[in-house]
């Protein structure tokens, strides 16, 4: 490929199709997440880290190898690999005495690193410990935020933002009841996160709708939240900006009350209502002899007689 005025033009149709892929589309393709270890980890955080990417699957990448960063201090080394696999989150888990057992869960915006929030392992229970069975790969999670600090707390909203991206999966335009089988929970209380997972079970209830149970798959967390990274208001309002292209189309005279009821306005031209064909009475009818008056063509009972 040659490089002209910072344009890059392909040369072959192979580099074609991989500059037409990382081109900035309507409707972007699902978020990947890239998921890598730091200079020293331990066994919990190498483990945890493979627990997660069998959560993300198959839209993860995982490195094996490690990587001697620091992403509070130098974050060039992830925007780099987020360019060369085109992901736009990642996850970085690292470990020493300072800073045990640690996960820094992140995003990046035009491949930037926008949020990163680092959250202190404190107890794990890995997939391999819960004897259960498990749901298929790829399964599209149902995510559950409890406490009253995601919707007070600043840093506990953008954690809550980072993990719905994190862990949602692509966009359906419809669900099936039976794919509705796995279930994340996340529960923020006395300056914790808990962290479970679920499988739900369809069982007989006798009715037409099932009765669900919770069956715990695992992996399991408790985290402790540390530092963190916060991109500005401005920057964070200008990554959630979408092109005009995808706004809905507001519809004339098509309005929506509290409950989602629809209601629509119908605009008629001007009736002419003395054209209009009303139902004949006996008493209204002209007897033999009589005429109306112009003046009183509009009022039938008044007749007029005419003498012979």
């Amino acid at each position: 490929m040659t490089q002209l005025d910072s344009v890059i033009k392909p040369k072959t149709k192979r580099s074609k199709r991989f500059l037409e892929s990382r081109a900035p589309k309507l409707t972007e393709d699902v978020k990947s997440a890239m998921i890598m270890k730091g200079g020293n980890t331990s066994q919990t955080v190498t483990q945890a880290l493979k627990d997660i990417y069998s959560l993300k699957k198959p839209n993860a990448v995982l490195y094996k190898k490690k990587n001697i960063t620091r992403p509070f201090e130098d974050s060039t080394s992830l925007e780099f690999f987020s360019k060369k696999t085109d992901c736009s989150l990642f996850l970085f888990g690292s470990h020493n005495k300072k800073r045990p057992n640690n996960f820094i869960f992140g995003r990046l915006f035009d491949f930037h690193v926008l949020d990163m929030i680092e959250l202190g392992i404190e107890k794990y229970v890995s997939l391999s410990e819960i004897k259960a069975s498990k749901c298929p790969e790829g399964t599209k999670p149902m995510l559950v935020f409890a406490g009253e600090a995601f919707d007070t707390d600043n840093e506990h909203r953008r954690l809550k933002s980072l993990l719905i991206d994190f862990f949602r999966g692509p966009t359906v335009p419809a669900v099936r009841l039976a794919g509705l089988e796995h279930i994340l929970h996340f529960t923020a209380i006395d300056g914790k996160i808990y962290m479970r997972s679920y499988r739900s079970l369809l069982k007989k209830s006798g009715c037409r709708t099932p009765r669900i149970e919770l069956e715990e798959i695992g992996p399991s967390f408790d985290f402790v939240l540390k530092r963190t990274h916060l991109a500005s208001d401005d920057l964070y309002k200008l990554a959630h900006k979408q092109p005009k292209a995808l706004k809905p189309k507001k519809k004339k005279n098509i309005s929506h009350d509290a409950f989602g009821t629809k209601f629509g306005r119908v605009h008629m031209q001007k009736q002419d209502l003395s054209k209009l064909q009303t139902r004949k009475m006996k008493g209204l009818r002209k007897r033999r002899g009589e005429v109306v008056t112009k003046e009183q063509e509009g009022q039938a009972p008044k007749v007029a007689k005419v003498e012979s």
